[in-house]
């Protein structure tokens, strides 16, 4: 972990740790190295920054914070921010705390009762990105040009589609990644997700339309080793690795393309859709997760929930009801 991420309390509340706190942090840094994601080092940075800024604001203590503490920073979080924003931060909060060998407040009765309040006020049900299905793809062959940052796009989104990629695994690929056997059939090597931090990997395979999609890219862009998806220029000047940030930005363009809201877009709006059309097609939810390499199926079953809806018990039960004798 960087030497920031944790010590954010010290910095905002511009005073000096106690030593044995100071020395747990620096000690879990050391031991922590590269065992986190980038992604989960910068969301508990930012979340532990505005936890502290918020504690020097209000005069309390946040490295330990009380139990007393974190309820009324719920009740003042909740006023603004949704209730999953909420958590996340209590969350962060308490890594903070396991890190510098302290007790997690986060657990204690008061705080889960705020949190429950605040969801009962509130709802937890987040808002859902809108899947990119099918039927979209269709549509933006139609209206996608021939250069090669359209070309790119369109290769991206399909790739993203039928590797279920998830923007941090799509931008990794390189051209090695992909190979092709005798009989022409492309496969995509994941070589670290986020749910295999090891490294193991995983095969997928690409099909056709997809393969041929990144073909014509390639060609288009002279493309020939490294990075597979390059950051391209409105003039057509090729650049190195894609951001992870472009991907979602691409997928908003693309969708104002097929006359789509590109606020109801995001990164995961390929996996969204994917899943959903696994889901229409008849795949179980097990067989959903392991395309997508989940390994709970929480958010899966969210994603597609109402494509299940009409193949579950109810459905067959009025589907049985409404046939036709002979």
């Amino acid at each position: 972990m960087t030497g920031t991420a944790l010590t954010t309390t010290a910095e905002h509340q511009a005073v000096a740790l106690p030593d044995q706190i100071a020395a747990a942090l620096a000690n879990y840094q050391r031991h922590a190295a590269g065992a986190l994601a980038a992604n989960t080092e910068r969301a508990i940075r930012a979340d532990t920054a505005i936890f502290t800024a918020w504690c020097t604001e209000h005069g309390r203590d946040s490295l330990p914070a009380s139990p007393e503490t974190l309820s009324v920073f719920v009740d003042a979080m909740g006023e603004t921010r949704k209730p999953a924003t909420v958590g996340r931060y209590l969350a962060s909060i308490a890594h903070l705390h396991r890190a510098a060998d302290l007790p997690d407040p986060t657990k204690a009765a008061t705080v889960t009762l705020r949190m429950k309040a605040l969801r009962r006020a509130k709802g937890a049900r987040q808002r859902q990105a809108t899947g990119i299905s099918e039927n979209f793809l269709h549509r933006l062959e139609m209206r996608i040009s021939t250069s090669a940052r359209d070309l790119r796009d369109a290769a991206m989104l399909r790739a993203a589609r039928c590797l279920m990629a998830r923007r941090s695994e799509l931008v990794a690929l390189d051209l090695s990644d992909i190979l092709v056997d005798d009989s022409g059939q492309a496969t995509a090597t994941i070589r670290r997700s986020k749910t295999d931090q090891d490294g193991a990997g995983s095969v997928l395979p690409i099909d056709a339309v997809t393969h041929a999609a990144i073909r014509r890219y390639l060609d288009a862009a002279g493309i020939t080793k490294g990075a597979l998806f390059r950051s391209i220029s409105k003039g057509g000047s090729v650049g190195g690795r894609l951001p992870a940030g472009d991907v979602a930005r691409t997928f908003k363009r693309l969708a104002a393309l097929v006359g789509m809201d590109p606020a109801d877009i995001s990164g995961h709006s390929a996996r969204v859709g994917m899943a959903q059309d696994f889901t229409s097609d008849g795949a179980s939810l097990p067989e959903v997760m392991q395309a997508g390499r989940w390994k709970s199926a929480a958010m899966p079953a969210r994603y597609a929930e109402h494509q299940a809806a009409h193949r579950g018990a109810v459905a067959k039960f009025f589907a049985k009801r409404q046939q036709v004798p002979a």
